[in-house]
């Protein structure tokens, strides 16, 4: 009896002992979740705070823009209205990168379930997911990347109209190395303003956004110009059944 007494004791003063520390651990996990919750909660505040400012003010640059430039010590870029840039320009960005543009909310859900289908994180981007990506978030792939721009792409659509979704993309897009936005990259390409781009250079400056880096509008190879010239009869098309009405007056 005096050891299964003792014995007794012990387990009874161990559990004494393990309750304070058992305790203190959910008291430091429930303050980390309210911590956590509270840091989700601001930079949710900040995000819809920055895309309603972007509604009226400019983007003075990017992440991306801010990382370029500290590699090659400097980058163009030159801030163009969208009403001073060749209508013909901004139809061939939206048939090379996103024919249905005014049909969706922001979230191609065909062309997302392609994508899904011919593997993650490839393809099924539209112009105003890669406008979210390009003015707020960072290059690369990953799927943190990814939940914010789906969460924030909807909420831009609100907040932005179609016309401004393209304004803030042909101005924040890279055409070339260190080439930011259309007005930089017309003077840079063809030496002259984007109000003055002409068929064929819009052609070409459409099918150069894919790959930027890798892809010359002022050298095309046949595919490249081959490719261009579906562009722009793309345009064409948008234009003729009213794929082109939600950014054009």
């Amino acid at each position: 009896m005096a050891k299964k007494s003792t014995l007794t004791e012990y387990l009874e003063d161990h559990e004494a002992e393990a309750m304070p520390r058992l305790a203190r651990v959910r008291r430091s996990l429930s303050v980390l979740r309210r911590w956590l919750l509270r840091a989700i909660l601001a930079c949710a505040v900040i995000f819809a705070g920055w895309g309603l400012a972007y509604r009226w003010l400019n983007p003075p640059t990017t992440l991306y823009m801010m990382q370029e430039s500290w590699r090659l010590d400097g980058v163009q870029y030159d801030w163009v209205n969208i009403e001073d840039v060749s209508p013909v320009m901004v139809r061939a960005l939206v048939a090379a990168e996103d024919a249905n543009f005014c049909a969706h909310w922001g979230i191609d859900s065909a062309a997302v379930r392609q994508a899904l289908r011919d593997g993650a994180m490839r393809g099924g981007s539209t112009i105003s997911q890669q406008t979210v990506k390009n003015a707020f978030l960072w290059q690369g792939r990953s799927w943190l990347r990814k939940a914010i721009e789906a969460l924030m792409t909807p909420y831009a659509e609100m907040v932005w109209s179609k016309k401004r979704f393209l304004e803030i993309y042909i101005n924040v897009a890279e055409f070339d190395t260190g080439v930011f936005g259309i007005q930089a990259a017309a003077g840079h390409h063809f030496g002259v303003d984007a109000a003055q781009l002409n068929r064929v250079q819009a052609g070409r400056l459409a099918v150069v956004l894919p790959d930027p880096k890798g892809r010359s509008a002022t050298k095309p190879g046949a595919g490249l110009k081959k490719h261009a010239a579906s562009v722009i009869a793309g345009s064409d098309m948008i234009a003729a059944d009213g794929r082109a009405a939600c950014f054009e007056d």
